[in-house]
Protein backbone atom coordinates (compact mmCIF):
# COMPACT_ATOMS: atom_id res chain seq x y z
CA UNK A 1 0.00 0.00 0.00
CA UNK A 2 1.56 3.13 -1.09
CA UNK A 3 1.48 5.99 1.77
CA UNK A 4 2.26 9.40 2.00
CA UNK A 5 4.45 10.97 5.76
CA UNK A 6 5.92 14.01 6.11
CA UNK A 7 9.26 14.68 8.27
CA UNK A 8 8.05 15.27 11.60
CA UNK A 9 5.34 12.42 11.54
CA UNK A 10 8.21 10.39 10.38
CA UNK A 11 10.72 11.49 13.17
CA UNK A 12 7.54 10.87 15.51
CA UNK A 13 6.47 7.02 14.02
CA UNK A 14 9.86 6.21 12.64
CA UNK A 15 9.58 2.24 14.70
CA UNK A 16 5.56 2.22 13.14
CA UNK A 17 6.95 3.03 9.71
CA UNK A 18 9.95 0.95 9.84
CA UNK A 19 7.23 -1.77 10.51
CA UNK A 20 4.98 -1.19 7.92
CA UNK A 21 7.79 -1.34 5.53
CA UNK A 22 9.08 -4.11 6.44
CA UNK A 23 5.43 -5.49 5.12
CA UNK A 24 5.07 -4.50 1.84
CA UNK A 25 4.19 -0.83 2.37
CA UNK A 26 5.81 2.08 0.32
CA UNK A 27 5.74 5.60 2.51
CA UNK A 28 6.40 8.67 -0.08
CA UNK A 29 8.16 11.07 2.11
CA UNK A 30 7.45 15.18 1.85
CA UNK A 31 9.01 17.92 3.02
CA UNK A 32 6.25 20.83 2.89
CA UNK A 33 4.45 18.67 0.32
CA UNK A 34 7.50 17.68 -2.12
CA UNK A 35 8.41 14.32 -1.89
CA UNK A 36 12.22 13.67 -0.76
CA UNK A 37 12.39 10.23 -0.38
CA UNK A 38 10.66 6.82 -0.74
CA UNK A 39 10.83 4.13 1.61
CA UNK A 40 10.36 0.43 0.46
CA UNK A 41 11.51 -2.53 1.08
CA UNK A 42 15.07 -3.49 0.23
CA UNK A 43 14.88 -5.74 -3.07
CA UNK A 44 17.65 -8.57 -2.28
CA UNK A 45 19.32 -8.12 -5.34
CA UNK A 46 19.81 -4.55 -4.87
CA UNK A 47 21.84 -4.78 -2.16
CA UNK A 48 24.63 -7.34 -3.78
CA UNK A 49 27.56 -4.38 -4.33
CA UNK A 50 30.56 -5.10 -5.25
CA UNK A 51 33.56 -4.23 -3.08
CA UNK A 52 34.18 -0.49 -5.07
CA UNK A 53 30.57 0.09 -5.03
CA UNK A 54 30.95 -0.70 -0.77
CA UNK A 55 34.21 1.48 -1.04
CA UNK A 56 32.29 4.15 -2.51
CA UNK A 57 29.38 4.00 -0.47
CA UNK A 58 31.62 4.30 2.51
CA UNK A 59 33.64 7.89 0.73
CA UNK A 60 30.30 9.01 0.51
CA UNK A 61 28.79 8.77 3.60
CA UNK A 62 31.40 10.40 5.49
CA UNK A 63 31.28 13.15 2.54
CA UNK A 64 34.46 12.28 0.92
CA UNK A 65 32.97 12.38 -2.18
CA UNK A 66 29.25 13.38 -3.96
CA UNK A 67 27.18 10.66 -5.62
CA UNK A 68 25.71 11.56 -8.87
CA UNK A 69 21.84 12.63 -9.03
CA UNK A 70 21.44 11.01 -12.33
CA UNK A 71 23.23 9.49 -15.06
CA UNK A 72 24.28 11.58 -17.26
CA UNK A 73 21.77 12.37 -20.46
CA UNK A 74 22.92 10.80 -24.01
CA UNK A 75 22.58 13.25 -26.71
CA UNK A 76 21.74 11.54 -29.88
CA UNK A 77 24.34 12.16 -32.94
CA UNK A 78 23.65 15.40 -34.70
CA UNK A 79 22.61 15.24 -38.31
CA UNK A 80 24.02 18.82 -39.36
CA UNK A 81 27.22 18.25 -41.63
CA UNK A 82 29.45 20.71 -42.44
CA UNK A 83 32.76 20.90 -44.53
CA UNK A 84 35.61 19.73 -42.70
CA UNK A 85 37.65 22.87 -41.48
CA UNK A 86 34.47 24.77 -41.10
CA UNK A 87 35.41 25.12 -36.99
CA UNK A 88 38.98 26.27 -37.71
CA UNK A 89 37.56 28.63 -40.27
CA UNK A 90 34.92 30.03 -37.69
CA UNK A 91 37.86 30.16 -34.69
CA UNK A 92 40.07 32.40 -37.22
CA UNK A 93 37.43 34.71 -38.19
CA UNK A 94 36.32 35.08 -34.54
CA UNK A 95 40.27 36.07 -33.81
CA UNK A 96 40.37 38.37 -36.33
CA UNK A 97 42.95 36.07 -38.37
CA UNK A 98 42.04 36.98 -42.13
CA UNK A 99 45.34 35.71 -43.39
CA UNK A 100 43.51 31.72 -43.77
CA UNK A 101 41.18 31.53 -46.58
CA UNK A 102 38.12 28.89 -46.72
Amino acid sequence: MLKTIGIRELKAHLSRVLRDVATGDVYLVTDRHNVVAELRKPDGDAWKMTREERGLAALAAEQHLRVAESAPREYPASTIRVPDGTAQWLIDQERGDERRVR
